[in-house]
């Protein structure tokens, strides 16, 4: 009896596991696999006879993220919810560490050393905000301004400690995850409209001021068709706020932007004006992936990437080595699977069992677009050098960790839906 009871209990857990592997959205586990891997030929590429194996660093934190998701992917994210903010409230924390006592490296102080290993706190508060954001946008009704107080109160906190850090480029992915949490959330677009118009009035004030006197206008006149109630009181706080913005972005420019970070975001327009310097890695970029031509050189055989004509080509510029080595056809290839998981992360936010988790998933998959999207016109010379790694290919420990985390929650709410939905 006690051998047909393990056989039992043995069977059960087969019957279990099946379960949860038919459950599973292979797409989001496929599509990681293949970025993960052809990044780490790339990577061993970029560093060819320099005995260098961050590209085996780069698969073993693979393998242990993919671990991770399999287990993440069993657990109901609604059990996070009463544990959200005290792990928000120890992430500033952690950043505020950070900028007294974290690691230095390249000009910027954004590491925690543990035993020899480098953690990168702010890819971490990525997603502990997307969580937080979540929490406070579930149900969510918009029917004024005054209802993005909270949700712009818990980005600012991160989002200004790790740009002092500076990170320009992550703080950077703490808007685009908002901008997309509170549209999914239900906020009218002319709002996301009117927050995103502060970069324009930024920019206006430093480039062309006299525009100003245009642009402004047309944003409180938006602001006024677009608001239910108090129209006038919130219209005039609207244009105050945007002259407010275009009185303080001068000073800004000059005055908390470092030398390096204002070469990046102008020279992207003509990096040929300081070939040498802030223009050197885009333009260097531009030539390997043109040179890639249709089928490119071949993988481990691009000369450019051998020769290191690009520094650091294996974490923010792995693109470049992959439009060099693979062509057109590789870096088309490697498009089409970005947005193959982008659109399954949308279609599994649409089908969540609960606002909370659809909200979830559209704040991962916001981050993941905005990160694709600069990471790529960086390199193609259409956006400025900001330093965002392309997911699961360019070499970062802790934000390949970070982004198999992110799929791990991604495939919690894919199979709580589809459990919904076969029992309907």
């Amino acid at each position: 009896m006690l051998g047909f009871g393990r056989n039992k209990i043995s069977t059960l857990k087969i019957v279990r596991n099946k379960k949860l592997w038919k459950d599973i959205d292979f797409i989001i586990w496929i599509v990681p696999f293949i970025l993960v891997h052809l990044s780490c030929i790339l990577i061993a590429s970029t560093q060819r006879n320099l005995g260098i194996t961050d590209w085996y660093q780069h698969a073993i934190v693979a393998y242990i993220g993919s671990l991770i998701v399999y287990f993440l992917a069993q657990f109901p994210l609604q059990n996070l919810r009463k544990f959200i903010f005290p792990i928000y409230l120890f992430t500033i924390l952690i950043l505020l560490y950070v900028n007294f006592s974290g690691t230095s490296a390249l000009g910027a102080q954004r590491w925690l050393s543990f035993a020899g290993l480098y953690v990168q706190p702010s890819e971490f508060a990525k997603l502990i905000l997307i969580l937080v954001l979540a929490s406070i946008l579930d149900r969510k009704r918009f029917s004024g301004l005054s209802d993005l107080i909270k949700p712009l109160l818990v980005s600012f906190l991160p989002w200004i400690l790790v740009f002092i850090q500076p990170d320009l480029g992550t703080s950077l992915v703490f808007g685009a995850i908002l901008l997309g949490m509170l549209y999914w959330a239900g906020m009218p677009y002319e709002w996301a409209f009117i927050i995103m118009a502060t970069l324009v009035t930024g920019l206006l004030s430093y480039l062309y001021q006299f525009g100003l006197f245009i642009w402004i206008p047309i944003i409180g006149f938006m602001s006024y068709k677009s608001l239910p109630n108090q129209k006038r009181l919130l219209t005039v706080v609207v244009i105050f706020f945007h002259s407010l913005i275009a009185k303080m972005s001068p000073w800004f420019w000059e005055n908390v932007l470092r030398n390096y970070q204002r070469d990046r975001l102008i020279l992207f327009l003509n990096p040929s004006k300081d070939p040498l310097g802030g223009g050197y890695h885009m333009l260097q970029s531009k030539i390997g992936i043109g040179s890639g031509g249709l089928f490119g050189s071949g993988l481990m055989q691009g000369q450019l990437t051998k020769l290191k004509f690009i520094p650091e080509q294996h974490t923010d510029f792995i693109f470049s080595a992959l439009g060099e080595e693979t062509g057109f056809v590789g870096t088309f290839l490697v498009l089409f699977l970005f947005f193959i998981l982008i659109f399954r992360l949308i279609k599994i936010a649409i089908e969540a069992r609960t606002d909370f988790e659809s909200l979830i998933v559209i704040g991962i998959a916001s981050m993941f677009i905005f990160q694709i999207m600069v990471n790529i016109f960086m390199t193609i010379g259409l956006g400025p050098v900001t330093g965002i790694p392309l997911p699961f290919m360019s070499y970062g420990r802790t934000a390949l960790f970070v982004n198999f985390i992110s799929l791990g929650f991604c495939l919690s709410v894919s199979r709580r839906g589809q459990s919904i939905r076969k029992n309907l």
